[in-house]
């Protein structure tokens, strides 16, 4: 493989991190587990097999030939830096995630959080339906590996949360009633597929989670930072409630696709009043240096 050097034009931070971690609703929804887990375990993940990366968040590092080359960033996409990696890897760039880190206010009201969330998910969608017009053309493109992995990150992420309150109606429905027709929707081997991903599937998920926040934590603490608590590790368990938020948003997303695609949920900022006490950027050298 060519060094990242000669290979690639683009680079992407690898972590970004909340300085407002302590507040209670942005722990309930997720923020902790849900960006430890996308930039520490799955990112770095989808960079080793060499697939499409979705862009985002407030740490892009371009080089300004290769954006002109590429298209730079589509206007009528909501989440054009998503929509950027697609073409970044069809030009046969690769993206890298460094180990630096980007601090952010956490958004800690749910009703903006959950807007914020429909406008990242409608730009999924716009990015897999704008790409998706030539389905073929996409294959040569981005070959059967890219390919592949471009219907797991950009269709997979608004799909799941789309398809979950129907799972969770029927799961209340067999309890609440034995209902005698679902059993009929899983004959012979879905009916064990299920079970496999209701039990084992839904424990990775949050398994993940854990594992993504104490990593953060362990390190954020070796760097000298006191900031983030280990208590966090525990707050994965409320997983299934950051699940039912994306669902609320994600059929937000898709409503707001019909509706008026091209608006944008502007996202409040300076809620948080408190001071916040970071790591020095001597820690972080030290750190690396060590």
């Amino acid at each position: 493989m060519q060094p990242i050097s000669e290979l690639s034009q683009f680079y992407r931070t690898n972590h970004e991190r909340f300085s407002n971690f302590r507040t209670y609703s942005s722990r309930i929804q997720g923020f902790s587990q849900e960006y430890s887990n996308w930039f520490g375990i799955l990112l770095p993940g989808v960079m080793a097999m060499n697939v499409p990366i979705p862009l985002g968040g407030t740490s892009n590092h371009f080089r300004t030939e290769v954006l002109r080359k590429v298209g730079a960033w589509d206007p009528f996409n909501v989440t054009e830096d998503a929509d950027l990696g697609v073409r970044l890897y069809k030009h046969g760039y690769q993206t890298a995630l460094v180990d630096s880190t980007t601090w952010e206010e956490a958004n800690s009201r749910v009703r903006s959080w959950i807007r914020q969330r429909a406008r990242w998910v409608k730009g999924y969608l716009i990015t897999w339906l704008v790409n998706m017009r030539h389905p073929v053309q996409l294959w040569r493109d981005l070959g059967a590996k890219g390919f592949l992995g471009f219907q797991a990150m950009i269709l997979g992420t608004p799909f799941l949360p789309l398809v979950n309150p129907f799972f969770w109606l029927l799961l209340i429905l067999w309890f609440m009633c034995h209902a005698s027709w679902i059993p009929t929707l899983f004959p012979g081997f879905i009916y064990y597929l299920a079970s496999v991903l209701l039990f084992i599937g839904n424990f990775v998920f949050v398994y993940s989670n854990m594992v993504g926040m104490y990593l953060e934590v362990e390190k954020s603490q070796r760097r000298g930072s006191a900031l983030l608590s280990f208590r966090l590790v525990l707050s994965a368990i409320l997983s299934p409630l950051y699940w039912l938020l994306m669902s609320v948003a994600t059929y937000r997303a898709l409503w707001e696709l019909i509706r008026r695609p091209f608006h944008w949920n502007k996202t409040p900022h300076g809620l948080t009043t408190g001071k916040v006490h970071l790591p020095s950027q001597g820690a972080f050298l030290s750190d690396k240096m060590g």
